[in-house]
């Protein structure tokens, strides 16, 4: 995994996640996958813009989410670039629903658990705060978003 100063090729955002840091910087994240080694990797490696850190990157999907996350550092924004996708929030206790089609984006605050289902095929840009995000299971007893108790 490495930030590649001054691309200028064409980037993959479903494969190639680009980083927003310090001073609008903009960096294309080579070698970036979801796993925790290159996670921690990715997170020394832009440890020094904090929270004002943002990774922008695109997911297809078909179905529902497998996973509850939130990102204590900032607000998330997800946008629906075709199909259609369901964001649940949990908000203080009280489930938020919010339904997207292509073009259509909402804002998950600081904090907030929540979980997206993508009804038929689906892609979706996200722009996240990552510092500090969690993840829960969204199956089993953890169905429903984490309770105070579990959260860290």
């Amino acid at each position: 995994m490495r930030l590649v100063n001054n691309a200028r090729n064409a980037i993959d955002l479903r494969t190639t996640p680009v980083h927003l840091g310090l001073g609008s910087s903009a960096k294309p994240v080579e070698g970036f996958a979801w796993d925790p080694q290159v996670l921690q990797a990715y997170s020394a490696a832009v440890a020094a813009d904090g929270a004002e850190g943002r990774m922008v990157t695109i997911f297809d999907g078909d179905g529902p989410g497998d996973h509850w996350e939130r990102h204590p550092a900032g607000d998330e924004l997800v946008v629906c670039l075709s199909g259609s996708v369901t964001v649940t929030r949990d908000l203080d206790g009280v489930p938020d629903r919010v339904l997207l089609g292509p073009g259509e984006a909402t804002i998950n605050p600081a904090g907030a658990w929540h979980a997206v289902d993508m009804t038929g095929p689906a892609s979706i840009l996200t722009i996240t705060a990552g510092l500090g995000t969690d993840h829960r299971p969204r199956t089993g007893e953890h169905a429903g978003p984490p309770g105070p108790e579990e959260t860290p």
